[in-house]
């Protein structure tokens, strides 16, 4: 059972916890990228992105396991050859903006909670992704997957509460449709950058024998990382379309359920998914940087995997405190959604599919 676990949920729960993050996790990329297009045509774009997903990963996967590509770097070279580095270019790009959005998001969430400045939330999360990235990916995977099973208890726990408190008109609002909404394209948009979280985890890869463990592992990832998604729309749908407006919506959403205990446990655990996506991000990057390393016959110092998260988590503060969550969601991803689709997921569904698909093992 043991096995199963790891092989199998492990890397759907490593996929999820880097993609919870600041904007997923607050509820604020969920209104964006589906509630926006009304409360029906949101469902479906949800649908379309975890398809797209489990697609994806399950190849992604299955090329890193055949041709053994544990980071970014070696995996995007035996993809596009020399034209890997446009996708590198994109990737820090998202990488900058992810990290950046969390520690705006750790520092406003920690200011709800206690008042204290924001600078104190966002430097604790600094602290604590500084200290996991330090360690490497054994610590790693076993602190986020563990972390996503908290979470996934907490959003159990909330759509009980909301559908217990406001069923009525929650089932009212699900088959509400926007006449003419852009769902389909909001389920590519979301779909496509958040496959960014892929190559952070390609490293999960080396524990697969073979192509069903690969293979299914995948399929799984779509679903496994959905499924809180799922349960925070559906329980915001309450207050539709008020909660459009929103900053942290999952935030009001829990305080109108006047549960002071439970948005106290939520608020921390939300606290722990913007570390999980710092740090997730984060140590893709170090992966990378730790394959040119092996090449060369040597072993990534601990220390330089700290002083690169350190780098990257003051950048992005700076470049969240210059711009704002709400714009750094709704322009900053936008403008990265379809580069994605051009030097990534095309080329791993087309390519990718033939080198697995096209070849005897």
């Amino acid at each position: 059972m043991k096995n199963i676990y790891k092989t199998y949920i492990v890397p759907g729960l490593l996929f999820q916890s880097i993609v919870v993050g600041g904007g997923y996790g607050t509820g604020r990329e969920i209104i964006e990228f589906f509630m926006s297009k009304g409360p029906l045509g949101g469902y479906l774009g949800i649908l379309v992105s975890m398809v797209i997903w489990s697609i994806i990963i399950a190849i992604g996967f299955e090329l890193a396991r055949r041709y053994k590509l544990y980071d970014y770097r070696s995996f995007l070279k035996n993809l596009l050859g020399k034209g890997w580095m446009l996708f590198e270019l994109v990737y820090i790009a998202n990488l900058v903006i992810a990290v950046a959005v969390v520690g705006s998001a750790s520092g406003e969430l920690l200011f709800e909670m206690t008042g204290w400045s924001k600078m104190v939330g966002t430097l604790l999360m600094v602290t604590v992704v500084g200290y996991l990235v330090f360690k490497g990916s054994k610590l790693i995977e076993k602190a986020l997957s563990t972390w996503s099973l908290v979470l996934y208890a907490a959003y159990l726990i909330l759509i009980i509460a909301a559908v217990y408190k406001y069923g009525g008109t929650i089932a009212e609002q699900m088959g509400v449709s926007k006449p003419d909404a852009p769902w389909l394209t909001g389920g590519f948009q979301y779909a496509a950058y958040n496959l960014a979280a892929l190559p952070a985890i390609l490293f999960i890869a080396g524990n697969f024998k073979n192509r069903k463990e690969a293979m299914t592992a995948g399929l799984l990832a779509g679903p496994l990382a959905m499924l809180p998604a799922i349960f925070i729309y559906t329980s915001m749908l309450a207050f539709y379309p008020g909660i459009l407006t929103e900053a942290i919506p999952a935030n009001f959403l829990i305080g109108q359920l006047d549960w002071p205990i439970f948005q106290l446990i939520f608020q921390l655990i939300l606290f722990g998914t913007f570390i999980e996506t710092g740090t997730g991000m984060i140590h893709g990057y170090n992966e990378r940087v730790a394959g040119v390393y092996k090449e060369r016959g040597e072993e990534m110092p601990a220390y330089m995997r700290l002083a690169i998260g350190v780098v990257i988590l003051i950048l992005a503060i700076f470049f969240a405190d210059l711009v704002g969550l709400i714009d750094l969601i709704s322009k900053g991803y936008g403008y990265l959604t379809w580069a994605f689709w051009i030097v990534f997921l095309l080329p791993l569904l087309i390519l990718g599919s033939l080198r697995i698909f096209g070849k005897n093992e």
